[in-house]
């Protein structure tokens, strides 16, 4: 069943409703021992641009901040309802949210973060990568961006793989994508549903190639992933399973499914890949997750290593 016993759950210091709680809160309930940490990253630069005090008046200043925000955070956690479980409240002062995020991660072994996502406008997103990003990109856990919308029993979980993929840690996280999906089927008692996209012919082929058919290519591309999806489900679902194969971007066929069957989570891979390739391509991951209605949990490959890791 669900791994999850150590929960980080990211606090939107904005909002007095947290949904990023609520959903660590059901998860937590599903297990036992389970115990889940909130944290808020708080950070004024005014503070630090006050000259006229010295470092230990900033310093006490810092800490009464903090101190005010841990009593709002408090009165959060109390006015949620969290059935017994233990949940211990921690402020920070930062002023890179991921930063004490994936720190955290690793200084205390959490298996899970859990935040709440908003949509990032466009131009804000080329200019300045947004915290989601950098979390998606950078945490080693499992990292669940949580919606606003409840999680109904039988309901319908989406993992989407690459089925085509020949490289070994490809099929290795597609494998580690379903046995996450049939966790959280047995727990939701949802329906699994695995997406696949193939691409399609590129036009630049058929224009330099005249022999060229890019009908009879299309068509070979899709067998060849129609086969291997079927072979994945059969070797790793044991359940009936409802299989979606388009011609598309992963980008674009993820978040098309999911919200053609209404999905509350589609489950896929990031590769966290950073620096300049990041700028210039991206993740899987960060294109879906502001065409999403629903909840996006995000899991690395195995041998990943955070750039933060020591």
């Amino acid at each position: 069943m669900i791994k999850y016993r150590n929960i980080l759950v990211v606090i939107d210091p904005l909002h007095d409703t947290q949904a990023a709680l609520s959903r660590a809160v059901f998860l937590a309930q599903k297990e036992d021992n389970a115990k889940i940490k909130a944290l808020l990253t708080i950070y004024d630069f005014s503070y630090e641009m006050t000259s006229m005090l010295s470092g230990e008046e900033r310093e006490a200043m810092r800490s009464g901040v903090i101190e005010e925000r841990s009593v709002w955070l408090r009165d959060v956690i109390a006015d949620v309802d969290h059935h017994g479980i233990e949940i211990e409240c921690k402020v920070i002062w930062n002023n890179r949210l991921y930063e004490s995020v994936i720190e955290e991660v690793l200084d205390f072994g959490h298996d899970l973060v859990v935040k709440a996502t908003h949509p990032h406008p466009t131009l804000q997103s080329i200019i300045f990568t947004p915290n989601d990003w950098h979390i998606l990109r950078k945490c080693p856990t499992p990292v669940l961006m949580v919606k606003e919308h409840d999680w109904p029993t039988e309901g319908k979980i989406v993992a989407a793989i690459h089925a085509g993929a020949e490289d070994e840690e490809h099929h290795k996280l597609n494998v580690r994508i379903a046995e996450e999906a049939k966790d959280l089927c047995q727990l939701l008692g949802a329906t699994p549903h695995v997406v696949t996209a193939y691409p399609a012919a590129p036009v630049n082929i058929a224009i330099e190639l005249p022999d060229f058919d890019p009908l009879k290519y299309n068509k070979n591309v899709m067998e060849f992933h129609k086969q291997a999806l079927d072979k994945f489900v059969s070797e790793h679902f044991e359940s009936p399973v409802t299989s979606h194969l388009e011609e598309g971007l992963p980008d674009d066929v993820i978040p098309e499914i999911a919200n053609d069957i209404d999905a509350e989570i589609v489950i896929l891979g990031t590769s966290g890949r950073s620096g300049f390739s990041a700028a210039l391509i991206g993740n899987t991951a960060e294109h879906v997750i502001d065409q999403l209605d629903c909840d996006l949990l995000a899991l690395k490959p195995q041998n990943f290593v955070s750039p933060f890791q020591k």
